[in-house]
Parts: C-alpha cells; sequence; structure tokens
C-alpha cells in the first residue's frame, strides 16, 4: 500500500493499482453454505456502482449519513468502501431517524427500525451471488439488487474526499477517513497481517473497531485479504480446521 494513502478508498485504489486480480474478500455463510470470493477488481467494480448510486441515485453529498443496518457481509464491506468514495459517514448499526439514507439486512426488526429514516431506504436481499428479494422488495425499501447493476463501473466523487472529515462511526465513536487508515495500519501486524499476501479468517461481527479491523481495514491496509465468515458459530471445530487449511489461512479472529 502506498504511504500517501489517506482514506479507506484510497487503499482500496492502490490494491487495485498494484495486483487486482488477487483475492480480496472471501465469504462464507455456514447457515446457507454460500461462498464466494471477490478479487480486488470485482470488490472495486461493486464498490464504484454502489458509490455512483449513492451520489447519483440518491443524491448524498459529503458529510450525510449513512446508517448501515447490516451484518458482516461481504456487501456490507461494498458499502463500506462506497461510503468512503463518496466521503459521506458510515454509521454502523446507527440511528436510522438520524441519518440521510439508511441500508438495511432483510431481517424484519431491522428493516422495522429503518422505517424511522425520513431518507432513501435500501434493503438488501443478502441472497447468494447478491440476489434480489423474492417477490419484490419490501414496501418502502428499494432493493439494491435492482439499483446497481445498472450504476457506473468507474466513479469519481463530484468534490474531492476530505482525510480529516468524519467517514465512520462504529460503537459510538467516530472516525475520519485518516484515522480509519492510520488505526488498520497501526493494528495489522498485531492481528497477524504481516504483510501481502497474509491472510485472516474472521468470524467477528462488523459492529466493533474489532470486528471492521479483522474483517475488512487491516488485511486492506497491509495488502493482505481476508476470509469473512458469518454464522460460524454453526460450523464445527472440523470445519473451521479444513476451512483454514483450504483457504490458506494465516491467522484468525474470532
Amino acid at each position: 500500500m502506498n504511504a500517501t494513502d489517506r482514506t479507506p478508498a484510497d487503499l482500496l485504489s492502490s490494491a487495485l493499482a498494484a495486483d487486482p486480480g488477487r483475492p480480496l474478500v472471501t465469504f462464507y455463510d455456514d447457515a446457507t453454505g454460500e461462498r464466494v470470493e471477490l478479487s480486488v477488481a470485482t470488490f472495486a467494480n461493486w464498490v464504484a456502482k454502489t458509490a455512483n448510486l449513492l451520489q447519483d441515485e440518491l443524491s448524498v453529498e459529503p458529510g450525510d449519513r449513512v446508517a448501515l443496518l447490516l451484518p458482516a457481509h461481504w456487501q456490507t464491506a461494498v458499502w463500506l468502501l462506497a461510503c468512503a468514495s463518496v466521503g459521506v459517514v458510515a454509521d454502523v448499526a446507527g440511528d436510522p431517524k438520524a441519518a440521510d439514507v439508511v441500508v438495511s439486512g432483510p431481517e424484519p426488526e431491522s428493516l422495522e427500525a429503518a422505517r424511522v429514516c425520513s431518507g432513501p431506504r435500501i434493503a438488501l436481499a443478502l441472497r447468494p451471488l447478491g440476489g434480489r428479494f423474492a417477490p419484490a422488495a419490501p414496501e418502502g425499501f428499494a432493493d439494491y439488487a435492482v439499483e446497481v447493476p445498472g450504476q457506473g463501473d468507474r466513479f469519481a466523487p463530484y468534490a474531492p474526499v476530505d482525510p480529516e472529515a468524519p467517514a465512520l462511526i462504529v460503537a459510538g465513536r467516530e472516525f475520519s477517513g485518516a484515522e480509519v487508515v492510520e488505526r488498520a495500519r497501526a493494528e495489522a501486524s498485531g492481528l497477524g497481517l504481516t504483510g501481502p499476501g497474509a491472510r485472516i479468517l474472521s468470524g467477528l461481527p462488523y459492529d466493533t473497531w474489532e470486528g471492521l479491523s479483522a474483517g475488512l481495514y487491516g488485511p486492506l491496509a497491509s495488502g493482505g485479504s481476508v476470509v469473512l465468515c458469518r454464522h460460524l458459530e454453526l460450523a464445527g471445530a472440523g470445519v473451521v480446521d479444513q476451512r483454514i487449511e483450504a483457504e490458506r489461512v494465516s491467522v484468525t479472529a474470532r
């Protein structure tokens, strides 16, 4: 990664320039049996499309707040980097009433909580391969899987993103983009992410800094990759051990 990278979006741009074909996020859901692997290029394409959705369709501006009512999931990782690309604040498990946009998973309790947002509401089905809701998205919500495919594959913010502006809120703490990058870099070695090629398996939720660091920002800041596991508690010890071997995992966070 480049020493000049100041925002999470910068980290992704550097990863894309260095080796677009390498894996970045490998996702498992042990409740459904889903496995999906995203290279840096594929992940960056999803981020670009989602950032264009935010900027052009939802009309968000730098400093706006996007409440993310989502679990640890590859699509959540996409939204976090899309928010960073536009310069809006990603408020993880934040208050939808205080948000300009809310993004919800398919769980009834999340959808109900999201309804108090007066701005646009986006729902993710979190189905394998980014599938749509069937037969349709919940009333009052746009279906992410319907809206995002038609967005542009390249993204350019209307205004440069300020690295010192608020970028992330998690567990009640606010971070600027520069703070996210600096802390992720500083903590990467402690996670065992000692350089390019390091691969971490994380079963931690995304509602704490520790979960975000292990499950996204640390690997991105160190040139590594993550095997992100949802519902890891449903996998037996033997399954996890086999996954660690098959995915060439070098360190775990559980």
